[in-house]
């Protein structure tokens, strides 16, 4: 082989390398390119705190929530300012500064609305338009739809931007004002509950009742002569109705009043925490409005029995840790071996020093009162459907059927006698 022909093979196999070279760069994965490695919104991860306002725009430019940082925390505007929930709000931004792109998508307008990410000055748009203020550069972004059929990511585009691409996780956007409002109102379980009332729009009363605050059931009060409740649990879920309470929605009192047929409810805690309902449906939907108040003296006369009972068991505890039997002290010891005297057993509060304990309890009431008035003030709640099933309940609804009677005229009526079956006719005499 001379000389020409080996520079012929080396520029050949040189030529081969490159080529190959370059189709397996073109051939890889998107999810290996430099634009993976990349996070959707650079710097934003630590301007997340200065965002101090956060618009949702849809379809044809409308715009469905717009959420503000002030002095009363994060509330919606299109909502006269009631509070939105703090917790989905940030979970949303915390999701944008860490999303990470996978692939570039399409650039081709054409094809954005298959992606969702058409401009949502199009009426058919679906995609959200999500606008954050506050930091220093801020932020448009259109968020598309989730892919949750290829591997899970979330088409997005920056606004302004044609590349449209594809991102970790799954940011999409809740389309009504409604998704992004506070949901929880109160939380008071059963078992601090002591009496509940209701009164229907017919003026009838339900009381149920529990005489200790450890009972297992409610009982229900005035049962009428000669009936029994349907069971010794009917009871319970009227009093569990505030615990776990949450909205579907809220709207200003002023623009949403009682109207109908008006269910009344009274719930009276055994620490004299009280909440007055007034509930109604309209249109298919179950509203209701409440406010919270404090008993001051059922509270002091519940947290007296309380201490009562918490002196009592420290000064069996302490007799009980000072009482061994002799066989277990050692020898030149006058106490229990690892006892200690009862003058060094720590003491609780309601022990050492009642009157603040006493103090301290009163006050968190107090807080739990003016927490729960600040959720309550000013606005009607629509509620879900098994909630306002605790408002609408009547006696009846406690008791076991009536067994129905025979009808009196009927149970006088004489007994007619079966009929008597026709004679059978004779055999024909014999000629």
């Amino acid at each position: 082989m001379n000389a020409k022909t080996l520079y012929a093979l080396i520029g050949a196999a040189v030529l081969a390398l490159i080529a190959a070279w370059w189709i397996n760069s073109t051939q890889k994965p998107a999810s290996e390119s430099p634009e993976s490695t990349r996070v959707l919104l650079p710097g934003f991860r630590d301007q997340v705190n200065d965002v101090n306002t956060i618009t949702f725009t849809g379809a044809d430019s409308k715009v469905f929530a717009t959420l503000k940082r002030g002095s009363n925390g994060w509330t919606i505007a299109d909502k006269a300012g009631y509070p939105a929930d703090v917790a989905k709000l940030r979970e949303f931004l915390l999701k944008l500064a860490d999303a990470t792109v996978v692939e570039q998508k399409t650039s081709n307008p054409k094809r954005y609305g298959e992606l969702g990410l058409s401009d949502v000055k199009e009426k058919d748009a679906s995609g959200v338009l999500v606008t954050l203020d506050g930091p220093k550069q801020p932020v448009r972004l259109i968020v598309g739809n989730f892919n949750g059929g290829g591997g899970g990511g979330t088409f997005v585009r920056r606004d302004g931007e044609a590349q449209a691409l594809l991102v970790k996780g799954n940011l999409s956007v809740d389309k009504t004002v409604a998704a992004w409002e506070k949901k929880d109102l109160a939380d008071i379980p059963a078992n601090r509950i002591r009496q509940v009332t209701l009164t229907n729009p017919d003026g009838k009363v339900l009381k149920v009742y529990k005489d200790q605050a450890g009972d297992a059931n409610f009982k229900v009060a005035d049962v009428p002569k000669g009936r029994e409740v349907s069971s010794e649990f009917v009871a319970n879920t009227l009093g569990a109705a505030l615990a776990g309470l949450k909205a579907d929605d809220a709207l200003p009192a002023k623009d949403a009043a009682p109207e109908g047929k008006v269910y009344k409810a009274n719930y009276v805690a055994f620490d004299g925490v009280s909440v007055d309902a007034t509930a109604w449906a309209k249109d298919g939907k179950d509203y209701a409005q409440f406010s919270a108040s404090l008993d001051n003296a059922a509270a002091a006369a519940y947290i007296d029995t309380d201490q009562a009972r918490a002196k009592a068991e420290f000064e069996s505890f302490a007799e009980a840790a000072n009482k061994k039997p002799a066989d277990e002290k050692p020898a030149g010891t006058t106490d229990a071996a690892g006892a200690k005297p009862a003058a060094e057993v720590p003491k609780p509060l309601a022990v050492s020093d009642p009157a603040k304990d006493k103090a301290e309890r009163v006050k968190t009431l107090s807080d739990e009162v003016a927490s729960l008035n600040k959720s309550f003030s000013g606005w009607t709640f629509v509620l879900p459907s098994y909630k306002f099933g605790s408002f609408d309940k009547s006696m009846d609804d406690m008791l076991k059927p009536i067994e129905k009677k025979p009808d009196a005229k009927d149970a006088k009526a004489p007994v007619k006698p079966a009929a008597k079956p026709a004679p059978k006719p004779e055999p024909a005499a014999k000629s």
